[in-house]
Formats: structure tokens, C-alpha cells, sequence
């Protein structure tokens, strides 16, 4: 069996509302400490980790009295509103039992539909990994209806794997892993150790949803490690109340169901890139900066390289870079619109605020988000 998380340095792991709420009774304070335990030992090895945590509504509902899971939007999202308050605050208590910080981050579809939203969402979660914060992020239930809804947190764990470039998601469930049938109808049924994420019959072989406190069943998980694959990440579905299962995992231990991305991270996002044909505008950029971009390293394009904008376009879009002879060299999501790229072109990043009145990113283009041709 493949160990998708041993060498995975960026980790997304989900955990759903039967695990987090111990089957609708509150918040789990014992199994939520267990796990931020776990995800403090990976950060002191070095990984980066972020936590997609359902259970808001299910601890609303404890709060609130409510024994039964309301249909109507309005409660439902009142329930969020009231439930995520403890869900976040246990969190941000067992993190700091073991010396991590904590962010709340919640997020709607239209954060990771529209590109500036987008961008801005990604240098939030990276800036809270690179100070050494973990991340608990849940769907904005508070704000959202039925029909912008993520539908279920496996979805949202694998946006936010293709959002952050991460190397593997971790989804912790009540199952044990997947298998060829519904192992409580029948007693045949196959245990699915491994098998590459995105294939039609691990579709066919999901059943609909298992759990009267959540939404999603083991379809919306395989949904998930096929969208998540589409960024080249793995996905690990195990039970979340194995002992020390994501230190396990991260040790390479088979646990669970592997679901294995078939194209690498850095060429998955290169092929995004290469096939967004929309290409809003473009930059051309002096030889020295097309000798920084080319080094072996790789560098961000840096606005002081910029010596003409073309086209107009938003922060998020994605631009051509080209070189003096007006050939392609690379293309890549963009820090700034058009008119602030025409104020800081040829400017270096000191001179920013007085000219865009505010400290912006030092980048034209960070590396993680630029591809060479």
C-alpha cells in the first residue's frame, strides 16, 4: 500500500460531525484534544496542517435543546451560529494545551468562486502556516443557503487542499475505510485498501449518506478525493478513532483507504494554469527578470521587473508574463489590477505605499502561483 502522507509536508485533515460531536451529544472535548495532540506533533516535525472541522450545527443543537436536526434555513443557520462558538473555542483551548496557536476561518463558495476572494483566502491560510498557526476552518453556515452551498465538509476539505496546494487530505470518519459494498447489508463486502482516486467504480460503489447528525456518506468522500486529485493531493479515508491515526499516517502506516492522485501536485497545477485560456492581460517583464524567473530555484516576479502592462485585469486573474521580444515565458495569478501594475511597475516595493496608498504584497506574481512555459 501506498503512504501518501509520509512525505507530505502540507496536510489538510477532516473530521466529521459524528467524530467531532460524538454522534450529535456536543461537542467531543476528549476527541478533539486527541487530534489537535496529533496535529501539534506533526507541526513540531514540520508539517503544515489545517483542520476542516464539521459539527457547528450538531453543537447548536445540544445549546439550543433541539433534539432533531431543523429543515428550515434559518434555523439551521442559527444553530451554526450558536455552535460555532464552542467548536472554536475547543479548538483554540487543546491547541494551546500543546503550545499552537489557532484561526477560525470560515468560508463560503463565493470565497473560492471569484478570484480576488480566492487569492485572498490562500495568503490568509498561508500566512497563518508560515507563523506557525493551524487553521480550523468550517463552511460560513450563518450566511449561505442551500444554493451556494459547499453541500458537506468533504467538499469544502478538498477545495481547501486545491486551495493551498496541499499534498495530501485526511478525511476521519465512523468507517473504517471504503469498501466494495455496504458492509452492514453485506457480509461480502470487500475491503478497498487502495486504489487511484477518481475512477468510476469507487462511485459506483459509495452508498448514500450514513449518519442522521451529518450530510455527506462515503459518495461525497470519494467526490472529494476526486476533486482533490485534480490538484495532485491523495486522500487518506480512515476511522477517525484509530489510536494516533494521523501520526500513524504521517509515518507511513496503512491505515484506512488510500485514494491515490495520478498527476504530481506541481504538474497538476501547471496543467490548471496552462489550460486557463481566458488570460486576462499580460506583463512584459526586462531580461533580468526573465533570468530570475528561469534560475533553477524559481523565483516570484517582482513589479520592479515589470516594464509594461498590457490588457486590463483584476487581482486573482491570471496573466501572461512575457519577455522583451514578446514571447510567453510564464503565466500566473496576479497580486495587483491592471492600473495599481501600471502605478509599481518599475517601482521597488518600498515606495508602494505612497503610491498605491497602502502596503501591498511585494510580488507582481509569488512563485506558488506562477508557471513556466
Amino acid at each position: 500500500m501506498t503512504a501518501p502522507l509520509r512525505a507530505a509536508r502540507r496536510i489538510v485533515v477532516k473530521v466529521g460531525s459524528s467524530l467531532v460531536t460524538n454522534e450529535g451529544r456536543g461537542v467531543d472535548a476528549d476527541a478533539v484534544g486527541d487530534w489537535c495532540r496529533q496535529m501539534a506533533r506533526l507541526a513540531a516535525d514540520g508539517r503544515e496542517v489545517l483542520m476542516v472541522s464539521s459539527g457547528a450545527i450538531a453543537e447548536g443543537m445540544k445549546r439550543l435543546g433541539w433534539s432533531r436536526r431543523p429543515k428550515e434555513v434559518h434555523e439551521l443557520q442559527a444553530a451554526a451560529a450558536v455552535g460555532q462558538m464552542g467548536l472554536a473555542q475547543i479548538y483554540e483551548s487543546k491547541l494551546r494545551e500543546h503550545g499552537m496557536g489557532s484561526a477560525q476561518v470560515l468560508l463560503t463558495h463565493a470565497d473560492l468562486a471569484d478570484r480576488e476572494r480566492y487569492l485572498n483566502a490562500r495568503s490568509t491560510l498561508l500566512t497563518l502556516l508560515s507563523h506557525g498557526v493551524i487553521p480550523v476552518i468550517n463552511e460560513n453556515d450563518t450566511v449561505v443557503n442551500d444554493e451556494i452551498k459547499f453541500g458537506d465538509n468533504d467538499t469544502l476539505g478538498a477545495l481547501v487542499a486545491n486551495l493551498v496546494d496541499a499534498d495530501a487530505l485526511v478525511i476521519l470518519t465512523d468507517q473504517r475505510g471504503l469498501y466494495s459494498a455496504d458492509p452492514r447489508k453485506d457480509p461480502s463486502a470487500r475491503f478497498i485498501d487502495e486504489a487511484p482516486a477518481g475512477t468510476p467504480e469507487l462511485e459506483r460503489m459509495a452508498g448514500g449518506a450514513g449518519s442522521a447528525i451529518g450530510r455527506g456518506g462515503m459518495i461525497t468522500k470519494i467526490l472529494a478525493a476526486k476533486r482533490a486529485a485534480g490538484s495532485g493531493a491523495s486522500t487518506v479515508i480512515a476511522w477517525g478513532r484509530e489510536p494516533d491515526v494521523l501520526l500513524r499516517l504521517a509515518a507511513g502506516a496503512a491505515i484506512g483507504t488510500a485514494l491515490i492522485a495520478s498527476t504530481a501536485k506541481l504538474a497538476a497545477r501547471k496543467q490548471w494554469m496552462a489550460d486557463h485560456l481566458q488570460l486576462r492581460g499580460a506583463v512584459v517583464v526586462d531580461a533580468g527578470a526573465v533570468a530570475k524567473l528561469r534560475e533553477a530555484a524559481g523565483k516570484s516576479l517582482l513589479p520592479i521587473g515589470v516594464v509594461e502592462v498590457q490588457g486590463e485585469f483584476h487581482r486573482g486573474d491570471v496573466i501572461a508574463v512575457r519577455g522583451p521580444d514578446g514571447g510567453e515565458i510564464a503565466r500566473g495569478l496576479t497580486n495587483y489590477g491592471s492600473s495599481e501594475a501600471r502605478l509599481i511597475a518599475r517601482k521597488p516595493s518600498s515606495e508602494f505605499e505612497k503610491l498605491l496608498g497602502y502596503t501591498g504584497e511585494h510580488e507582481m506574481i509569488h512563485r506558488d502561483n506562477l508557471v513556466l512555459g
